[in-house]
């Protein structure tokens, strides 16, 4: 069934809470710089999540742990001065908030303060709850990110599907629910059987978008380069590309080789 679409002039947190009482799915994308998010703003997208995939995209790194807080912040600051309508989530980096509590309450203010962000996200459920609390009693809004984990990808050493067996369902049940009592705004589940994401979405009033985790679930989000074919050796079942912009990108950095080495470009017409 259809629902009508209400227009929103800036995307709030209680813009995506309203949204999902009303049935209408939330659409999320990532960015990482001025002009990627300025298009991804300009094409109606509910939410930019500055990634902390961008060690993977931006940086090349083989995992998302190497990418600093100072770093995000740069990508986050970037983003920012694009976005008009969008609302705009930073990921806390890897380390910058599992030890210690007022450790994370600082990573986040510095995030809001010299960026300009509306939110952060951070990986973990009843492990980081101290953490959360912390940055959310300063009144910053916090996105929650349950499933695969990949900041802890050297503890579970694969990026397989999660929450297969019962216990480890149980658990993610257990933690969506707690998030959602904390405060949280909203949660990210990232590769879990759908029919486990549709019962969490279900069963919690905030929104839950889904990346490998079904249609059940409130909103969905990918990385803006996969689903571009920026990264067309990256192959997941979840990813649909919208684009091949790695086979044209390629086309068009030949041909301009070739017209410049041919002494096509520029011609006459294309100097002063």
């Amino acid at each position: 069934m259809s629902v009508a679409k209400k227009e929103y002039k800036r995307i709030t947190t209680k813009s995506l809470v309203d949204m999902k009482a009303n049935g209408e799915k939330i659409a999320m994308l990532t960015a990482y710089d001025y002009s990627m998010a300025k298009i991804v703003d300009g094409a109606g997208i509910d939410v930019i999540l500055v990634g902390d995939s961008a060690s993977n995209v931006m940086a090349g790194h083989e995992t998302t742990l190497p990418i600093t807080l100072d770093q995000m912040i740069y990508h986050a600051t970037s983003v920012v001065r694009a976005i008009t309508r969008s609302l705009v989530v930073v990921d806390l980096p890897f380390g910058s908030y599992q030890s210690d509590p007022k450790e994370a309450l600082r990573s986040a203010i510095r995030i809001m303060k010299e960026s300009g962000a509306h939110a952060v996200k951070l990986e973990g459920g009843k492990e980081v709850k101290d953490s959360i609390k912390r940055i959310l009693h300063a009144g910053i809004p916090v996105m929650g990110h349950l499933g695969l984990t990949p900041q802890s990808i050297y503890k579970f050493g694969t990026y397989t599907v999660r929450a297969r067996e019962e216990q480890e369902a149980e658990k993610l049940k257990s933690d969506a629910k707690m998030l959602e009592k904390m405060g949280c705004f909203a949660v990210v589940l990232e590769k879990v059987p759908a029919e486990l994401a549709k019962e969490v979405a279900e069963s919690i009033s905030i929104p839950v978008i889904g990346i490998g985790a079904g249609k059940g679930v409130d909103g969905q989000v990918l990385v803006v380069h996969d689903m571009l074919g920026m990264t067309h050796e990256f192959n997941p079942r979840f990813l649909r590309r919208y684009a091949d912009l790695h086979t044209e990108m390629t086309k068009a950095f030949e041909n301009y080789r070739d017209d410049v080495k041919s002494r096509d470009f520029p011609s006459d017409k294309e100097q002063y």
